[in-house]
């Protein structure tokens, strides 16, 4: 069988020698080996938001939603409230973690696919002194935009708010800063745009903020990030039982792109974003979003009216190709995503437009 093409937004198809690194030798994770391995993967998990040694990096066994309940679990004490800005999905799954474990919170929401209005953002900031973090994702997936991340890091700074920023699928796909935007905390997974695989979750946080975590004000046990800060600022550990295989692709991914150079790699999709949006405007395809508003590597467009949305899903899927149908009201617009996330270049992009052409 020939392996299919994943334009969908994770997980992404992974290059050889992070597929190879699975394969590596079996060790024991309370073994120096670890230890060293741990170091190295955090550290370049620094890089990649370009944080400085004022930030601490974690590693949480579990998908890009476990990074964000390890945060959102585990930094409130009673009476503090979060502000959540959600405009799509996965602005809704932060709201359904706050709602699990019962976190108050000032629910500043938006049209799904609608930019945030920061002046709205502003007054919700000023309307509860409660508030302790604005949350929101980065890259909503469900729409392809791009949120006013360091504009509304700027808001949170000038209130004295901490800042926490779901990364899951905008890591190494976007220009991340965490110290320019005012990023106490954000979260990513290695199965997106890094190139590795679900299930190897990490949190870039402030340390000052993280010194002042203890355990018990975690609302969980395995997703504490108390414990597992602690257990890496003494021993380069995690509190539990880690994936180990998935560390190693992890390690691989970041010194991947980081040897290579960051810069490179999201001017490789942006490149990839550009044909792929160029095919599809000649095909009379339109988007959801303006193109200013759009990721680098995920757009989300509408079948042309009458045809059929599973039938051309499943039609893509016999031709090798994977993308992704629309969530929520999108899926019944007839709206699906092609993402160009993981090991896609240019030459894939233009085969893509062949068989989308052809499917359509």
């Amino acid at each position: 069988m020939s392996k299919p093409m994943l334009f969908s937004p994770g997980p992404v198809m992974a290059r050889e020698n992070v597929r190879q690194s699975l394969t590596h030798y079996d060790i024991c994770h309370r073994s120096p080996e670890f230890e060293a391995m741990f170091k190295d993967t955090t550290d370049k998990i620094n890089k990649l938001f370009k944080a400085d040694d004022s930030y601490k990096s974690v590693i949480i066994s579990g998908s890009g939603t476990s990074a964000n309940e390890t945060v959102l679990s585990s930094i409130f004490n009673d009476g503090e409230k979060a502000l959540l800005v959600r405009n799509g999905e996965f602005g809704n799954r932060l709201q359904q973690i706050l709602d699990q474990y019962k976190i108050p919170y000032v629910d500043c929401s938006f049209e799904w696919g609608t930019r945030p209005d920061l002046k709205k953002v502003e007054e919700a900031l000023k309307s509860d002194p409660a508030v302790k973090i604005v949350c929101m994702v980065f890259h909503e997936t469900s729409s392809g935009m791009i949120n006013p991340v360091k504009a509304v890091g700027d808001l949170a700074d000038k209130y004295g708010k901490m800042y926490m920023v779901d990364c899951v699928s905008a890591a190494a796909g976007q220009d991340i800063d965490v110290k320019d935007m005012h990023i106490t905390f954000a979260t990513s997974v290695g199965g997106k745009c890094l190139g590795a695989y679900p299930g190897s979750a990490y949190v870039c946080g402030k340390q000052d903020v993280l010194k002042t975590l203890t355990p018990e004000m975690g609302k969980n046990v395995y997703l504490n990030l108390a414990r597992h800060y602690q257990k890496a600022v003494a021993s380069n550990q995690t509190p539990h039982t880690p994936n180990v295989n998935l560390f190693w692709a992890l390690q691989t991914a970041l010194t991947n792109v980081l040897d290579e150079g960051l810069d490179k790699q999201i001017a490789r999709y942006q490149e990839d974003a550009k044909i792929l949006r160029e095919g599809m405007k000649k095909m009379g395809l339109k988007f959801l979003l303006p193109e200013d508003q759009m990721a680098n590597t995920v757009t989300s467009v509408f079948l042309p009216e009458g045809k059929d949305l599973e039938e051309f899903i499943a039609k893509m899927d016999d031709n090798g190709y994977t993308v992704y149908a629309g969530k929520g009201k999108f899926y019944e617009m007839g709206m699906f995503q092609v993402a160009n996330m993981g090991e896609i270049y240019p030459d894939d992009c233009r085969k893509f437009l062949t068989v989308l052409e052809k499917c359509i």
